[in-house]
């Protein structure tokens, strides 16, 4: 099951080249864009229909080459080079913190390895994480594979032990009486001498050619560096993508995922990106080395 909604366009004009533009339904990623959604830049003669839906869904149309831009997991980034670069703006890094692990019993590793574990995606980089950190392919595992908004559900009704959580329940899981197994960010960091946890970018079809790529990059920069410089407003738009968090957690949670990583990966976040697919495929869990591409 996945949601869309779909944010109100501009009106058409015959001089104006229409792109497709996928984000997910959450505070971070509406953060992110909302300058382009509100019409807060000069465009450059580009309207973007945002197309809003999960991560998992997105990664799924990223392999059929549907969207012109899309966010996407950084795991499926490595299944999708053949047709998308990376954009140098709108990565989503743990920097000491990221997915968790979190049921009503905290388990060791060795428990995990048996543990019925609910699982927001197949092609999300929490799962690529969730095998490195477990040294252990998924398919050796007791995985139960949810939208990541019914993992909380799954746990109540007893149809998992742990649950791998992204977005904002990682900041809610204690509310709904859920104890930390493991924070799958914090571990990265400290198993790779304090490297940020690459889960999601901005990719773009190379189709489109490299002119118009530059215009769209330095866009989607523009976008992030307006919302940053007006955050108020910014966050007041993705409050509507916050579930029931707080302002005061929603502004937390932006923060995390809205920063000067995100504005450009830097050499921290490239280093982070590389070692990450680097350690998957050494495990075999991408079919073939990345090199990576930025637009």
């Amino acid at each position: 099951m996945s949601t869309s909604t779909k944010t109100p366009a501009a009106p058409k004009k015959s001089n104006v080249e229409n792109l497709t533009l996928g984000h997910s339904p959450d505070s971070d990623d509406a953060f992110m864009f909302y300058a382009l959604a509100a019409h807060k830049l000069d465009q450059k003669g580009f309207e973007f229909e945002h197309i809003l839906q999960d991560i998992q869904t997105l990664n799924e149309r990223a392999q059929r080459t549907e969207l012109d831009i899309s966010a996407i997991s950084i795991h499926t980034y490595a299944h999708v080079l053949d047709n998308y670069a990376l954009l140098r703006s709108g990565a989503s890094m743990g920097d000491n913190y990221g997915p968790r692990l979190v049921g009503k019993q905290v388990l060791d590793k060795d428990e995990l390895l048996e543990a019925r574990i609910a699982v927001p995606g197949k092609w999300t980089s929490a799962y690529l994480t969730l095998q490195l950190y477990l040294e252990t392919p998924g398919d050796e595992l007791n995985l139960i594979f949810l939208p990541f908004n019914e993992i909380f559900d799954a746990l109540n009704d007893n149809e998992a032990d742990i649950g791998l959580i992204i977005h904002e329940g990682q900041l809610t899981y204690a509310d709904e009486g859920f104890s930390l197994t493991e924070d799958l960010g914090e571990w990265w960091y400290g198993s790779t001498d304090g490297l940020p946890l690459p889960l999601g970018g901005n990719v773009v079809k190379k189709s489109l050619g490299k002119e118009k790529i530059a215009t769209i990059s330095d866009l989607l920069t523009e976008s992030i560096q307006y919302a940053l410089e007006h955050r108020e407003d910014a966050l007041k738009h993705a409050m509507q993508y916050s579930g029931d968090l707080s302002v005061e957690d929603a502004d937390k949670f932006v923060g995390m995922y809205v920063n000067e990583l995100t504005v450009d990966y830097g050499e921290r976040g490239e280093e982070g990106v590389r070692e990450f697919l680097n350690q998957a495929h050494d495990m075999g869990l991408i079919p073939e080395p990345v090199e990576l591409e930025f637009a």
